[in-house]
């Protein structure tokens, strides 16, 4: 099979999306980058330009990406490398005063979109008996509960255990699923963050110190994502299968996400 693969990464006009896709395309990927704005190639090179192909849409409606993956497979053929980069943190609230759109919005769009997406273009990579399904996560799934973050914190710990459970499906088939914490990243969704904390004044105090700290140092390194992305593509990684990956050298050290499976039902 050729080094060269064709990729699709949802949430791709901006902020890490951007930059797993554009970093795909420098290392000769063919890339789909999907969002609901059109990524913005003013500054990309020609050789970038060539190799992504700009599709507009909602990955939260699912006719629209089983739309897109007729449209893909017709134009550019079966996806090897599927990156579920679009996300969003939420509404930052204590649960009785959070507005149920978007809270549900929030979890449809970080863990049911990357459901909606590994229904349609796993069978493809099934069927060629080589794929790489990477959903970006966060250590925020990992940590203990705490108000205000209960959209975000739950979508992130259910799209962690739906790809657990793809893991567990496509085990030994050429095709493999994990989720990787791309940092603390001083991104789009930090300033949202940073703003939402600053109304909401002493209960957010948790938060603001967060939003602080990145600040002071300056955030994760975007490009460690990608670099990450990378790595999970390459061959040194054809057995990394539904386990939670962390970024080199991160900020905030790696915590434990979960142990090697072990059966322990006691019907089996």
């Amino acid at each position: 099979m050729s080094d060269k693969k064709l990729a699709l990464v949802t949430g791709a006009s901006r902020g890490i999306g951007r930059q797993i896709a554009i970093g795909l395309a420098d290392n000769g990927h063919q890339v789909i980058a999907v969002s609901r704005t059109a990524l913005d190639t003013s500054e990309l090179s020609a050789s970038q330009k060539s190799l992504i192909t700009s599709i507009t849409g909602d990955v939260a409606d699912v006719s629209f990406v089983e739309k897109l993956e007729r449209q893909v497979s017709k134009e550019h053929g079966a996806v090897q490398i599927l990156v579920n980069a679009a996300g969003v943190f939420g509404p930052i609230d204590l649960v009785h005063n959070t507005d149920p759109a978007e809270w549900v919005r929030t979890v449809v769009i970080d863990a049911i979109a990357p459901y909606y997406t590994t229904r349609s273009f796993l069978p493809g990579m099934l069927k060629n008996k080589w794929g790489r399904i990477i959903n970006l996560t966060s250590a925020a799934s990992l940590h203990p509960p705490g108000p205000l973050n209960s959209a975000y914190g739950t979508s992130k710990a259910a799209l962690n255990q739906l790809t657990r459970h793809v893991s567990a499906e496509i085990a030994g088939s050429g095709v493999t699923a994990n989720v990787i914490h791309p940092g603390d990243v001083r991104s789009d969704m930090w300033g949202d963050i940073k703003a939402q904390v600053e109304a909401l004044g002493e209960i957010a105090k948790d938060y603001k110190a967060w939003v602080d700290w990145v600040d002071q140092t300056g955030g994760d390194d975007p490009k460690k994502a990608m670099d990450l992305v990378l790595k999970l593509i390459s061959p040194e990684s054809d057995l990394i299968n539904g386990t939670f990956c962390w970024i080199d050298q991160p900020l905030q050290a790696p915590i434990p996400s979960w142990d090697a499976p072990k059966d322990a039902r006691p019907w089996t």
